[in-house]
Protein backbone atom coordinates (compact mmCIF):
# COMPACT_ATOMS: atom_id res chain seq x y z
CA UNK A 1 0.00 0.00 0.00
CA UNK A 2 2.82 2.50 0.93
CA UNK A 3 4.17 1.35 -1.91
CA UNK A 4 1.67 1.88 -4.58
CA UNK A 5 1.08 5.46 -2.40
CA UNK A 6 4.69 6.36 -3.32
CA UNK A 7 4.33 5.46 -7.39
CA UNK A 8 0.78 7.54 -7.14
CA UNK A 9 3.25 11.05 -5.51
CA UNK A 10 5.89 9.99 -8.17
CA UNK A 11 3.05 10.10 -11.16
CA UNK A 12 1.25 13.29 -9.73
CA UNK A 13 4.64 15.32 -9.17
CA UNK A 14 5.57 14.05 -12.82
CA UNK A 15 1.84 15.44 -13.98
CA UNK A 16 2.39 18.97 -12.56
CA UNK A 17 5.90 19.34 -13.56
CA UNK A 18 4.35 19.11 -17.03
CA UNK A 19 1.71 21.02 -16.83
CA UNK A 20 3.69 23.91 -15.04
CA UNK A 21 5.96 23.64 -18.35
CA UNK A 22 3.70 23.84 -20.22
CA UNK A 23 1.66 26.53 -18.50
CA UNK A 24 5.03 28.28 -19.11
CA UNK A 25 5.33 27.75 -22.64
CA UNK A 26 3.28 30.17 -24.30
CA UNK A 27 4.48 29.03 -27.98
CA UNK A 28 3.27 25.67 -27.17
CA UNK A 29 0.03 26.87 -25.67
CA UNK A 30 -0.56 28.84 -29.17
CA UNK A 31 0.21 26.21 -31.47
CA UNK A 32 -1.74 24.00 -29.58
CA UNK A 33 -4.86 26.14 -30.38
CA UNK A 34 -4.04 26.39 -34.24
CA UNK A 35 -3.71 22.62 -34.11
CA UNK A 36 -7.30 22.73 -32.01
CA UNK A 37 -8.60 24.87 -35.53
CA UNK A 38 -7.17 22.61 -37.88
CA UNK A 39 -4.05 24.43 -38.63
CA UNK A 40 -1.06 22.52 -39.31
CA UNK A 41 1.03 25.70 -40.09
CA UNK A 42 2.05 28.90 -38.90
CA UNK A 43 4.83 31.53 -39.78
CA UNK A 44 7.31 33.30 -37.31
CA UNK A 45 5.84 36.78 -38.25
CA UNK A 46 2.83 35.61 -36.70
CA UNK A 47 4.31 34.36 -33.85
CA UNK A 48 5.86 37.54 -33.21
CA UNK A 49 2.65 39.21 -33.95
CA UNK A 50 1.09 37.02 -31.94
CA UNK A 51 3.47 37.90 -29.14
CA UNK A 52 4.53 41.92 -29.26
CA UNK A 53 5.58 41.97 -25.92
CA UNK A 54 7.77 38.84 -26.05
CA UNK A 55 11.27 39.91 -27.77
CA UNK A 56 12.04 38.48 -31.49
CA UNK A 57 14.95 36.44 -30.12
CA UNK A 58 12.93 34.71 -26.85
CA UNK A 59 10.97 33.54 -29.51
CA UNK A 60 13.41 32.40 -31.76
CA UNK A 61 14.77 30.42 -28.63
CA UNK A 62 11.09 29.02 -27.81
CA UNK A 63 10.83 27.91 -31.52
CA UNK A 64 14.21 26.07 -31.18
CA UNK A 65 12.99 23.99 -28.11
CA UNK A 66 9.92 22.84 -30.15
CA UNK A 67 11.66 22.18 -32.62
CA UNK A 68 14.28 20.04 -30.63
CA UNK A 69 11.06 18.25 -28.98
CA UNK A 70 9.59 17.50 -32.14
CA UNK A 71 6.64 19.79 -32.09
CA UNK A 72 7.69 21.83 -35.19
CA UNK A 73 9.93 22.31 -38.08
CA UNK A 74 11.34 24.12 -40.39
CA UNK A 75 10.41 23.21 -43.71
CA UNK A 76 11.12 27.23 -45.32
CA UNK A 77 13.14 30.13 -43.50
CA UNK A 78 10.31 31.91 -41.46
CA UNK A 79 8.08 29.14 -42.42
CA UNK A 80 6.81 26.23 -39.46
CA UNK A 81 4.75 23.03 -40.00
CA UNK A 82 3.39 21.79 -36.46
CA UNK A 83 3.30 17.89 -35.73
CA UNK A 84 0.50 16.56 -34.86
CA UNK A 85 0.47 14.00 -32.13
CA UNK A 86 -0.46 10.84 -34.67
CA UNK A 87 2.93 11.85 -36.61
CA UNK A 88 4.96 12.40 -33.47
CA UNK A 89 6.68 9.09 -34.07
CA UNK A 90 7.44 10.14 -37.33
CA UNK A 91 8.56 13.51 -36.39
CA UNK A 92 7.12 15.19 -39.90
CA UNK A 93 3.49 15.38 -41.39
CA UNK A 94 2.86 14.41 -44.85
CA UNK A 95 4.02 17.33 -47.49
CA UNK A 96 -0.17 17.35 -48.63
CA UNK A 97 -0.74 18.76 -45.05
CA UNK A 98 0.66 21.82 -45.84
CA UNK A 99 2.47 22.57 -48.88
CA UNK A 100 -0.36 24.51 -50.26
CA UNK A 101 0.22 26.97 -47.46
CA UNK A 102 4.24 26.72 -48.08
CA UNK A 103 3.07 27.94 -51.44
CA UNK A 104 1.23 30.33 -50.94
CA UNK A 105 3.42 31.96 -48.41
CA UNK A 106 6.73 31.79 -50.95
CA UNK A 107 3.96 33.72 -53.56
CA UNK A 108 4.84 30.56 -55.83
CA UNK A 109 1.68 29.41 -58.15
CA UNK A 110 2.71 25.15 -57.76
CA UNK A 111 0.90 22.16 -58.20
CA UNK A 112 1.52 18.55 -56.90
CA UNK A 113 3.31 16.42 -59.84
CA UNK A 114 4.64 13.75 -61.36
CA UNK A 115 4.67 10.74 -59.26
CA UNK A 116 3.26 12.15 -56.52
CA UNK A 117 0.29 13.34 -58.42
CA UNK A 118 0.10 9.69 -60.25
CA UNK A 119 0.10 8.66 -56.75
CA UNK A 120 -3.27 10.58 -56.16
CA UNK A 121 -5.00 9.61 -59.59
CA UNK A 122 -4.20 6.41 -58.83
CA UNK A 123 -1.44 4.79 -59.47
CA UNK A 124 -0.67 4.19 -56.19
CA UNK A 125 1.98 1.49 -56.07
CA UNK A 126 4.52 3.77 -57.79
CA UNK A 127 4.22 5.79 -54.54
CA UNK A 128 7.46 7.58 -53.79
CA UNK A 129 9.40 8.20 -51.25
CA UNK A 130 9.83 11.87 -52.68
CA UNK A 131 7.52 14.43 -53.01
CA UNK A 132 6.93 16.20 -56.16
CA UNK A 133 5.88 20.16 -56.75
CA UNK A 134 6.09 22.14 -60.13
CA UNK A 135 6.41 25.26 -59.39
CA UNK A 136 6.86 28.60 -61.46
CA UNK A 137 9.87 29.89 -61.77
CA UNK A 138 12.35 30.70 -59.39
CA UNK A 139 12.48 27.68 -58.33
CA UNK A 140 12.75 26.10 -54.74
CA UNK A 141 15.69 24.56 -53.28
CA UNK A 142 14.95 20.71 -52.62
CA UNK A 143 13.87 20.16 -48.36
CA UNK A 144 14.63 17.18 -46.84
CA UNK A 145 12.88 17.02 -43.09
CA UNK A 146 13.07 14.13 -41.09
CA UNK A 147 13.20 11.40 -43.71
CA UNK A 148 10.50 13.38 -46.18
CA UNK A 149 12.28 15.00 -49.64
CA UNK A 150 9.81 17.70 -51.82
CA UNK A 151 11.64 18.28 -54.54
CA UNK A 152 10.72 20.92 -56.40
CA UNK A 153 10.61 21.56 -60.40
CA UNK A 154 10.61 25.44 -61.64
CA UNK A 155 8.83 26.26 -65.08
CA UNK A 156 8.00 29.77 -66.64
CA UNK A 157 3.93 28.91 -67.04
CA UNK A 158 1.58 27.03 -64.82
CA UNK A 159 -1.08 25.95 -66.99
CA UNK A 160 -4.11 26.29 -64.11
CA UNK A 161 -6.73 25.06 -66.41
CA UNK A 162 -5.09 21.93 -66.42
CA UNK A 163 -4.88 21.50 -62.56
CA UNK A 164 -7.58 19.81 -60.22
CA UNK A 165 -8.25 20.26 -56.75
CA UNK A 166 -8.23 17.76 -54.22
CA UNK A 167 -9.36 17.84 -50.96
CA UNK A 168 -6.96 17.44 -47.51
CA UNK A 169 -7.27 17.61 -44.09
CA UNK A 170 -5.98 20.58 -44.33
CA UNK A 171 -8.07 22.19 -47.25
CA UNK A 172 -6.89 21.88 -50.63
CA UNK A 173 -4.27 21.17 -52.57
CA UNK A 174 -3.55 21.61 -56.55
CA UNK A 175 -2.52 18.75 -58.45
CA UNK A 176 -2.12 18.01 -62.21
CA UNK A 177 -4.84 16.54 -63.84
CA UNK A 178 -4.22 13.15 -65.18
CA UNK A 179 -3.05 13.97 -68.96
CA UNK A 180 -0.76 16.64 -67.65
CA UNK A 181 0.64 14.23 -65.01
CA UNK A 182 1.29 11.79 -67.74
CA UNK A 183 3.32 14.96 -70.38
CA UNK A 184 5.18 16.08 -67.24
CA UNK A 185 6.19 12.60 -66.15
CA UNK A 186 7.97 12.11 -69.79
CA UNK A 187 9.03 15.81 -69.48
CA UNK A 188 10.65 15.08 -66.77
CA UNK A 189 11.23 11.79 -66.63
CA UNK A 190 14.87 11.91 -65.77
CA UNK A 191 13.41 13.06 -62.30
CA UNK A 192 11.22 9.88 -61.87
CA UNK A 193 13.93 7.32 -63.02
CA UNK A 194 13.52 7.31 -66.43
CA UNK A 195 11.61 6.46 -69.63
CA UNK A 196 10.92 3.41 -68.11
CA UNK A 197 9.11 4.47 -65.08
CA UNK A 198 7.63 7.33 -66.62
CA UNK A 199 5.65 4.56 -69.07
CA UNK A 200 4.90 1.68 -66.22
CA UNK A 201 3.01 4.88 -64.57
CA UNK A 202 1.62 6.28 -67.52
CA UNK A 203 0.03 2.82 -67.97
CA UNK A 204 -0.79 2.80 -64.66
CA UNK A 205 -2.55 6.79 -65.49
CA UNK A 206 -4.63 5.78 -68.42
CA UNK A 207 -7.53 4.62 -66.74
CA UNK A 208 -7.74 8.12 -65.02
CA UNK A 209 -7.15 9.95 -68.20
CA UNK A 210 -10.19 11.15 -70.62
CA UNK A 211 -10.60 12.37 -74.24
CA UNK A 212 -12.05 15.49 -73.48
CA UNK A 213 -8.86 16.46 -71.23
CA UNK A 214 -7.49 16.58 -74.88
CA UNK A 215 -8.10 20.34 -74.98
CA UNK A 216 -6.71 23.26 -77.25
CA UNK A 217 -4.98 24.24 -74.05
CA UNK A 218 -3.15 21.18 -73.48
CA UNK A 219 -2.32 20.38 -77.16
CA UNK A 220 -1.03 24.21 -76.39
CA UNK A 221 1.02 23.50 -74.09
CA UNK A 222 2.83 20.43 -74.00
CA UNK A 223 5.37 20.12 -76.39
CA UNK A 224 4.87 17.97 -79.52
CA UNK A 225 7.30 15.34 -79.32
CA UNK A 226 6.25 14.69 -75.68
CA UNK A 227 2.47 14.40 -77.02
CA UNK A 228 4.50 11.86 -80.04
CA UNK A 229 6.03 9.92 -77.39
CA UNK A 230 2.99 10.08 -75.34
CA UNK A 231 0.74 8.96 -78.01
CA UNK A 232 3.46 5.89 -79.07
CA UNK A 233 3.29 4.68 -75.18
CA UNK A 234 -0.52 4.61 -75.17
CA UNK A 235 -0.69 3.08 -78.26
CA UNK A 236 1.98 0.45 -78.09
CA UNK A 237 3.07 0.06 -74.46
CA UNK A 238 0.17 0.71 -72.73
CA UNK A 239 -2.95 -0.52 -75.28
CA UNK A 240 -4.79 2.23 -74.81
CA UNK A 241 -6.06 2.27 -78.26
CA UNK A 242 -8.88 4.66 -78.16
CA UNK A 243 -7.14 7.13 -76.13
CA UNK A 244 -4.36 6.92 -78.64
CA UNK A 245 -6.42 7.41 -81.81
CA UNK A 246 -8.38 10.48 -80.20
CA UNK A 247 -4.99 12.26 -79.64
CA UNK A 248 -3.62 11.82 -82.65
CA UNK A 249 -6.57 12.87 -84.42
CA UNK A 250 -6.98 15.69 -82.88
CA UNK A 251 -2.97 16.54 -82.92
CA UNK A 252 -3.01 16.07 -86.54
CA UNK A 253 -5.98 18.83 -86.82
CA UNK A 254 -3.49 20.80 -84.80
CA UNK A 255 -0.09 20.07 -86.08
CA UNK A 256 -0.23 19.03 -90.20
CA UNK A 257 3.55 17.95 -90.35
CA UNK A 258 5.79 16.54 -87.58
CA UNK A 259 9.16 15.63 -87.54
CA UNK A 260 10.62 12.17 -86.60
CA UNK A 261 12.24 12.30 -82.52
CA UNK A 262 13.50 10.13 -80.79
CA UNK A 263 12.07 7.83 -78.31
CA UNK A 264 14.19 8.76 -75.71
CA UNK A 265 16.71 11.76 -75.36
CA UNK A 266 20.48 11.44 -75.48
CA UNK A 267 21.10 8.26 -77.49
CA UNK A 268 21.96 7.76 -80.59
CA UNK A 269 19.36 7.49 -83.11
CA UNK A 270 20.78 6.32 -86.78
CA UNK A 271 20.02 2.33 -87.14
CA UNK A 272 16.46 2.26 -85.47
CA UNK A 273 12.86 1.98 -87.16
CA UNK A 274 10.62 4.90 -86.73
CA UNK A 275 6.97 3.88 -85.93
CA UNK A 276 5.12 5.22 -89.02
CA UNK A 277 2.18 6.95 -87.02
CA UNK A 278 3.85 8.33 -84.54
CA UNK A 279 6.86 10.00 -86.34
CA UNK A 280 8.62 8.27 -83.36
CA UNK A 281 12.06 6.90 -83.66
CA UNK A 282 12.68 3.80 -81.68
CA UNK A 283 16.16 4.44 -80.03
CA UNK A 284 15.33 2.15 -76.68
CA UNK A 285 13.24 -0.88 -75.61
CA UNK A 286 10.58 -0.07 -72.95
CA UNK A 287 9.80 -2.67 -70.53
CA UNK A 288 7.21 -1.80 -67.96
CA UNK A 289 6.57 -3.17 -64.81
CA UNK A 290 3.08 -4.51 -64.27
Amino acid sequence: MLLLSYYEYIRNIKTLFMQQERNNNYLLTWIEKLQAHGKYTFTYEQACSQFKDVSNSAIILALSRLSSKNKVVSVFKGFYVIVTPEYSLKGMIPPLLFIDSLMKYTSRPYYVGLLSAAALHGAAHQRSQEFFVINQLPTLRPTSKKGIKINYIGRIYVPENLLVQRKTEAGYVLVSNPELTAIDLLQYEKHIGGINRAATVINELADAMKPENFTEEFLSFAPIVMLQRLGYILDNVGGKKDLADELYSLMQKKYPTWQRMPLRTGKPEKGFSSDPKWKIIVNTEIEIDV
